[in-house]
């Protein structure tokens, strides 16, 4: 099995939970390293740091440089397309990463407001599976595609995250 930072290089930067929500606070709107770092409540070094990674694996994009206080804010937004890889091997780092954002996420849920919650293990004709599929990733953009910046007035924030995909067969059951 080839190392996973030879194999696919935005792998890498995807790996990481924060580097996955800098992604997803950066796809409505560009932001600079210090908004970043308020958003997410890390220092401006590790926003920088971070969105470093993501720039160099070309996930992200300079949007404008403005002046800020005597300086130049540079700020960014996520590059448009498919951010997440559907390559197999490393996997295993994106899926922690985006478990971990899932628990982050939960534990900011809004108290009485309606929810969905899915999870299946399944066995389906493959025309099933293919339509399904292109159902979850229509839902996906829209979703992608209706973001405001954070915080814009009248916007609720919404965490939503998909991972699906087909399994190989289980080994025949040993018989006794």
């Amino acid at each position: 099995m080839a190392a996973v930072s030879t194999t696919d290089p935005r792998l890498r930067a995807l790996a990481h939970p924060v580097r996955l929500r800098m992604l997803s606070l950066m796809w409505s709107a560009p932001l600079s390293a210090a908004a970043l770092a308020r958003e997410l409540g890390i220092s401006h070094a590790l926003a920088s740091q971070h969105l470093r990674r993501l720039d160099a694996a070309g996930l992200v994009e300079l949007a404008d440089v403005r002046p800020n206080r005597g300086g130049r804010e540079r700020r960014y937004r996520s590059v448009r397309g498919p951010l997440l890889t559907d390559q197999r091997e490393g996997q295993a780092l994106l899926a922690e990463a985006l478990a971990r954002n899932l628990l982050d996420r939960v534990a900011e849920r809004a108290p009485d407001t309606a929810g969905l919650t899915i999870d299946a293990e399944l066995w389906v004709a493959p025309e099933q599976w293919a339509a399904a599929r292109s159902r979850l990733h229509a839902i996906m953009t829209e979703l992608h595609e209706a973001a405001q910046p954070p915080h814009a007035p009248g916007t609720v924030r919404v965490g939503a995250t998909v991972l699906a995909f087909e399994m190989t067969d289980p080994p025949p059951p040993v018989e006794d």
